[in-house]
């Protein structure tokens, strides 16, 4: 039973909740110190080193109930790179480097600037398969107190916020994990907000990217997307997990940038391991894998 319950016969927590005493008590040494504060509402205390295993059970305990009371009973990880823009944007940053290049030509940073403005550019229709892969993903999602195979991402622009953007275009829920950076990671607003969660701890954070989830979607992305990407492809591996669909976007990257065959070559990986990568161009190719992969009707 619940400490809080509104039917017990006993003060609640939240009666209980008073940091400071109140006007009409009086203020001595003894209720004025630190050590006098409930423990839950002691902010100081609850940041101290000893208690870390305290705070990593909040982190893991506070965006499972609530993912619970919203009914969320399995989702889809999407994962890429925050560098990727909209299309739009992409042709303006072009616009914009190409006018810097013809002030600047002899300027190597400006020419490099310039490069990967324009390779940005090509990769911008990877923001709208993202886009339309998680509208026909939140389609999916049944009744109105159960969802199925809800977008989750990391909250921050680029893929994310295509994904994102996608579920809430179609009037769908979606997850945002956000995480804190020394350069502020500002949540995308096409998140839900009563799902938009926000982590100090990288590994709680990795966990709840795979409880509930149903498949994983991984475009073109930089080293978070690598660390969630081969994270789960170990659990995989490993048995930590029951094998789930991993769809790679843009075989072309992937197999530029890890070469796979030469892993299995030299033995660090199985002749099969290959076999855990899906590698698909368009979001109806995705669907179709995953919709095959659990005998879904198309």
């Amino acid at each position: 039973m619940a400490d809080d319950a509104s039917d017990m016969p006993f003060p609640t927590l939240r009666d209980d909740y008073v940091q400071v005493p109140g006007e009409d008590e009086n203020v001595t040494a003894q209720t004025a110190s630190p050590a006098y504060r409930l423990a839950f509402a002691d902010d100081d205390f609850l940041l101290r080193p000893d208690l870390r295993a305290v705070r990593l059970q909040l982190e893991l305990l506070k965006p499972e109930l609530l993912q619970q009371e919203q009914g969320i009973r399995s989702t889809i990880a999407m994962f890429g790179s925050a560098r990727i823009p909209d299309p739009e944007t992409a042709r303006a940053n072009v616009e914009q480097a190409e006018q810097a290049a013809r002030s600047h030509p002899r300027d190597k940073r400006v020419a490099h600037q310039l490069t990967v403005a324009r390779r940005m550019l090509a990769n911008s229709h990877y923001y709208e398969e993202a886009r339309r892969l998680a509208g026909i993903v939140t389609s999916t999602c049944v009744g109105e107190n159960v969802c199925d195979f809800v977008v989750k991402t990391g909250g921050g622009p680029g893929i994310m916020e295509a994904a994102n953007r996608g579920a809430f275009e179609i009037g769908g829920k979606s997850i945002g994990l956000n995480i804190v950076l020394p350069h502020e990671q500002s949540p995308n607003p096409y998140i839900t907000p009563e799902l938009c969660f926000r982590f100090h701890y990288f590994a709680i954070r990795k966990m709840h990217f795979m409880i509930r989830v149903k498949a994983l979607v991984v475009f073109p992305g930089g080293f978070g997307t690598m660390d969630e990407l081969f994270e789960a492809l170990t659990l995989i591996q490993t048995g930590k997990i029951e094998p789930i669909p991993v769809i790679m976007f843009g075989r072309e990257y992937w197999e530029r940038v890890v070469n796979f065959d030469a892993m299995a070559m030299e033995g660090m990986i199985g002749p099969d391991d290959k076999d855990l990568l899906t590698f698909v161009e368009t979001a109806e190719e995705a669907w179709n894998h995953i919709a095959d992969f659990y005998r879904l009707p198309r």
